[in-house]
Parts: C-alpha cells; sequence; structure tokens
C-alpha cells in the first residue's frame, strides 16, 4: 500500500508579511504588529527582531525595549482576513482536499497524486503560484503525515520547501529539540527538561512507559510523535463551517430591551465556544421569525475574530438594521459562520494585555465552573442560554434550537 503524502504549508510571519507587501520601505527592518498602547501585546514580529529575543504573545512594552529600532505598526485585522481569503481560494482551485487550520496555515491530502504529477513537483509549484499571486512568501513540508511536515515547515522556514521522505522521518527528527514537536508547550519542555531530555532522539529511545508515567495521557502521544507516527486525518475545510443559536419564546415579543439581552447572551455564548474550541469567525447572521412566520435573516463579513466586544456589537448593529416590521417577535437566532482554527492573536490589534487577560480569567472561570458562572448584568435574563459543550471537539453537536424561554 502506499503511504500517504501530507503536505503543510505555513505563511512565514503572515502579519509583518502582509505590511511589508502594503509598504515596502519596511522590508528587512525589524518590524512589530500589534497593540500600540503600553498595555498592547506583540500579535507578530519580523525575523529581524528575534534576535533581540522579540516574541509574539509578550508585552509591547517589553519587546519595544528588547528592540528599540523596531518599526511598531496597529495591526489591521480585516486586512489579514482579506489576504488569507485570497490564499485559500489559491489552495481551493488546486487541491481537491485541504484543512485550513488557521488564518495562515494548511494542510493538504496529495495522496495518489504520485501517479499522475509527483507530489513534490506539485507542491513546489502550488507553492509558487501562492507567490505570485499573493505576493507573500510560505513554506512548505511534505512527508507521509500531519506532525512531520509541520516540522518540516519549520525547518524549510523562511520561504523555502522541505521533503521528508518515507523511512527517514526519525533520523530528520532525532537532532531537533524536543521543543519542535506539537503540542511540547512550556510545561511539558520543563517536565522533559528535569528528565534531561533535550532533543527528540533521546525521547526516541525512552521507554514508552516511563514518559507515560511522566507525562499522563499526553505521554504516549508525543512519544510516538517523537518516533514520526501520526495519524490525524485531514479535516476538509468548508467555507460554511458554523455554529448557531435559536431562541422560540413562549410567547410572541416586541420587547426589544429582552430581545437585545438575548441576542447578547447568544453571541457571547457563541464566542465563548469560539475561544473554548481555538476557532475564529469571520461571519456573523441574525435571524428573525416574526408571529406570522414570516423569516428573514441578514449577514455581514468581518475580519476574523473570537472575541465578545467585536461580535456581540456587530449582532446588534445587524439586529437594528434587520428588525424594521415593528411586529411581535417569534424567534431570534444568530449564527456564525467562515469558521477556522486560531487563537486570541488576531484580535490583540485592539486588545490590551488587559482585555486579553480578562478574556483568558473569565474563559477560565466559565471552564471549570460552568458557563453560566460569569455573565454580564444585561443578560441575566435570559439564563437558558450557554451551558454547551465545546462544539469542536468532534462529538455530534447537542440540538440548541428552539429551547424555549
Amino acid at each position: 500500500m502506499n503511504a500517504n503524502s501530507i503536505l503543510h504549508l505555513d505563511l512565514d510571519t503572515f502579519f509583518v508579511s502582509v505590511e511589508r507587501l502594503i509598504n515596502t520601505e519596511l522590508l528587512n527592518k525589524p518590524l512589530l504588529v500589534g497593540g500600540l498602547g503600553d498595555r498592547g501585546v506583540v500579535a507578530a514580529c519580523s525575523y529581524e527582531t528575534r534576535k533581540f529575543g522579540v516574541h509574539s504573545g509578550m508585552s509591547m512594552k517589553v519587546a519595544r525595549n528588547l528592540c528599540p529600532e523596531a518599526t511598531v505598526i496597529k495591526g489591521n485585522a480585516s486586512t489579514y482576513t482579506k489576504y488569507s481569503h485570497l490564499i485559500t481560494e489559491i489552495i481551493k482551485s488546486e487541491v481537491p482536499s485541504f484543512e485550513k487550520a488557521s488564518v495562515d496555515e494548511f494542510y493538504a491530502d496529495l495522496t495518489g497524486m504520485d501517479r499522475f504529477f509527483g507530489t513534490y513537483k506539485f507542491a513546489g509549484e502550488l507553492r509558487q503560484k501562492i507567490i505570485r499571486e499573493s505576493g507573500l512568501p510560505i513554506s512548505f513540508g511534505l512527508s507521509q503525515n500531519k506532525v512531520v511536515s509541520k516540522i518540516a515547515t519549520g525547518e524549510a522556514k523562511p520561504n523555502n520547501q522541505k521533503i521528508i521522505e518515507v523511512g527517514t522521518e526519525k533520523g530528520f527528527l532525532a537532532p531537533l529539540s524536543v521543543k519542535k514537536i506539537p503540542m511540547v508547550g512550556n510545561k511539558t519542555f520543563q517536565k522533559l527538561v528535569h528528565l534531561g531530555v533535550h532533543y527528540i532522539h533521546t525521547l526516541q529511545e525512552m521507554p514508552l512507559e516511563m514518559l507515560e508515567r511522566v507525562l499522563g495521557k499526553n505521554g504516549k502521544l508525543i512519544w510516538l510523535r517523537a518516533q514520526g507516527i501520526d495519524h490525524s486525518p485531514i479535516i476538509p475545510f468548508h467555507e460554511r463551517k458554523s455554529i448557531s443559536m435559536e431562541r422560540t419564546f413562549n410567547k410572541d415579543t416586541i420587547d426589544v430591551i429582552r430581545l437585545k439581552a438575548t441576542i447578547q447572551a447568544m453571541a457571547e455564548s457563541l464566542a465563548y465556544q469560539l475561544r473554548n474550541g481555538n476557532k475564529l469567525a469571520s461571519t456573523v447572521t441574525i435571524k428573525i421569525r416574526y408571529s406570522d412566520y414570516q423569516t428573514y435573516s441578514k449577514q455581514t463579513k468581518i475580519p476574523y475574530t473570537s472575541a465578545d466586544h467585536i461580535l456581540v456589537p456587530k449582532a446588534l448593529e445587524l439586529f437594528q438594521n434587520l428588525y424594521q416590521r415593528r411586529v411581535l417577535i417569534r424567534l431570534i437566532g444568530v449564527r456564525l459562520s467562515g469558521i477556522v482554527g486560531g487563537n486570541y492573536q488576531i484580535n490583540l490589534f485592539d486588545d490590551s494585555e488587559k482585555m486579553l487577560n480578562l478574556y483568558q480569567s473569565l474563559d477560565k472561570i466559565k471552564n471549570r465552573f460552568g458557563e453560566k458562572s460569569v455573565l454580564r448584568a444585561s443578560t441575566l435574563g435570559t439564563r437558558t442560554i450557554g451551558g454547551v459543550q465545546n462544539p469542536f471537539n468532534g462529538e455530534p453537536p447537542i440540538v440548541l434550537a428552539h429551547r424555549k424561554q
């Protein structure tokens, strides 16, 4: 049986590269993208700043002190969203099945293409097409699974490509730092360092039981990844991927304060689900069903986000524009779609460290004590909203539509 061919594509320092495309004077200069205030956070940084110890997620104030000569730019989520869509369309036109892992990262299954074309040649031509049509640098790794391909992309960067032939995975991984294995964050890395494990070859030689004893259930997965073994599937990308909530009222209503509070509660709950699943949405839709059963909806494209303070006002604004008939309302709904993988990072241009910490603290409380443990005062009357599982964990969705309130 032929081995799989899994391609991992990653746009190099995506936000920075887009800024340089728009303004060529920024080329080869140290560049920081993120919140501008003292409490701002670095969303992205150019390679030139990294030798000073700068990395994304750090306080902008600290980054400026480490690299005073850096140009600092407030990011523009809508510009990056536009370029992300452009790259997605190019890949969609060339590849039968692909996964959009985040705004700047993709996997594609090229298995079986060898007979017709040669996967490495095809991947190289796809990369050149993206560079030509978008003007952005992109790197790729090609191997028989997602993990090895992702690590290979990291080794290929910046703006390059790398193939790991079948059977050479262990040798390729052996000399690399254990930090290169997806899933090995700072805490796990510290545990491994205490064991005297710095490089993947040491992990490869360790007994599996020992690793499981130290790292628990993740031990086996990390051990398998160190051996170059990974069976995680490509999750095909569909633009229409969405999460939604609807409410049918026991009694048709025209109470605008109640309607807005319900929309706010639904939008907050959906935003929390996005953050919990490490996802971002790029479309908001509002739906109204009147007492005569006539149903209307209105949607708008937005820059990728998972932030309440962007999604809630947008949902309320759509409702304001859609609710024109002043007839009794039977049902309202909110839907977030155009969903991709990705975390807070793209929200960091408007967010201060304070805002970021607030979301993380609120989400921690909700994760521990339940989604309804923290509510805004204005949504207190809408207690039936929330308490949803993570909709992105592969479990079948709970039917939420038409829950009475």
